[in-house]
């Protein structure tokens, strides 16, 4: 894949998985593939953490939702969607898990053993990274389920964004039954029914008999689940390690987030993942609409000495801007040196802090679609 290649990305690609720092407009961004996407004519849906209130407002997102919520048709026609179509989710951990255990339990009454459980509220804290497993399900789920031809994550503007790729292993370790079945009551001899016994008898002096009871009646009631779980999590990373899958990172020139962008880059490499590239945003590599004040032809009843003067502090300026544009496009050459030869670097459009709309969107939408390789 060349630099030239972002495109194709958009138009090719089943998963997009956008990483970051916080405040380089990753949420924006990964926002804005979905919507370049769609107006390639594909189905997406763009998962997101926590985005901006305005933005959220826009694609009409609530925190409350409980699946994935179509952009109206006519709020896509003004962004320049004829043919395809935009969701959008704010992920809601517990509703996530909660499908799960509906879709993989042997019975509807097994699923709701689980779910009226009490232990069940306490899962995510109970058992390290089950919140990010339950990310990388919902990801693996929807994009797996024939609804949609894209799905692009947003993931959270830390450090431990990635923890989501280990999730799956972390709970396979966790579901081993060698281990759980430590906790129940045990038909076996030997070791292993004196290791269930010395189980049982000290977490019944420290929590009690009543909990440790109704620990027991959680883990049997998960029986059976442990297996299809698993292979669950594998086809997570299966899928993620593929090359329908495509990781970006999004910095912005500020040196923290160029450091997070970089150890991201390292860490992605590492884990042997499919890296894309890094898309530069709020930078002033793209010179889009510049016109130097020296270019400008002035009639000679416009060009009155006012005006002249104007147009030398203009000059002014317009030095300063050139200065930065050639810093930002060093910063960029020297991104495109960092990365291997199948990824790219390239430069988002610069148009403001913030964006309240569809249409604001589908102008960030068009400027990476057409991001231009670094000269």
């Amino acid at each position: 894949m060349t630099a030239a290649d972002l495109p194709s990305l958009v138009r090719e690609k089943k998963v997009i998985v956008c990483c970051g720092a916080g405040g380089v407009g990753k949420t924006t961004t990964s926002a804005a593939l979905g919507l370049a996407a769609a107006r390639q004519g594909r189905r997406v849906l763009v998962l997101t953490i926590d985005p901006a209130r305005r933005l959220a407002q826009a694609m009409g997102l609530s925190e409350h939702m409980r699946e994935p919520h179509a952009v109206s048709k006519a709020r896509l026609a003004e962004a320049g969607v004829t043919t395809g179509t935009l969701d959008a989710w704010m992920l809601n951990p517990d509703v996530v898990f909660e499908s799960l255990v509906n879709r993989m339990a042997s019975s509807p009454e097994q699923a709701k053993r689980i779910l009226e459980s009490r232990l069940f509220r306490h899962l995510s804290e109970l058992v390290a990274g089950m919140q990010e497993y339950t990310a990388a399900e919902a990801l693996y789920e929807l994009s797996t389920s024939g609804k949609y031809d894209l799905v692009v994550l947003d993931t959270p503007p830390a450090r431990n964004a990635l923890d989501f790729l280990e999730a799956p292993g972390k709970l396979a370790r966790f579901l081993d039954e060698r281990i759980l079945n430590l906790f129940l009551p045990s038909k076996q001899r030997g070791i292993f029914k004196k290791a269930t016994e010395l189980i049982g008898s000290v977490f019944t002096k420290v929590f009690g008999a009543e909990f440790f009871a109704e620990i027991q009646e959680f883990l049997a009631a998960f029986g059976g689940m442990f297996g299809p779980m698993r292979a669950h999590a594998e086809g997570v990373r299966n899928l993620l390690s593929s090359k329908e899958a495509s990781f970006l990172l999004v910095t912005s020139p500020d040196q923290a987030a160029l450091e997070d962008a970089r150890y991201f880059r390292d860490r992605i490499l590492g884990m042997k993942l499919p890296f894309a590239g890094f898309v530069l945003n709020r930078s002033w590599v793209r010179t889009d609409g510049f016109v130097d004040p020296k270019e400008l032809k002035l009639t000679p009843e416009v060009e009155t000495p006012a005006v002249r003067s104007g147009l030398e502090k203009l000059a002014a300026l317009a030095r300063v801007e050139r200065g930065r544009v050639q810093r930002d496009r060093a910063l960029l050459a020297q991104l495109a040196l960092e990365v291997p030869a199948s990824a790219f670097a390239v430069a988002a459009p610069y148009i403001g802090d913030a964006i309240e709309d569809l249409k604001g969107l589908a102008v960030l939408a068009r400027g990476i679609a057409e991001a231009p390789a670094p000269a």
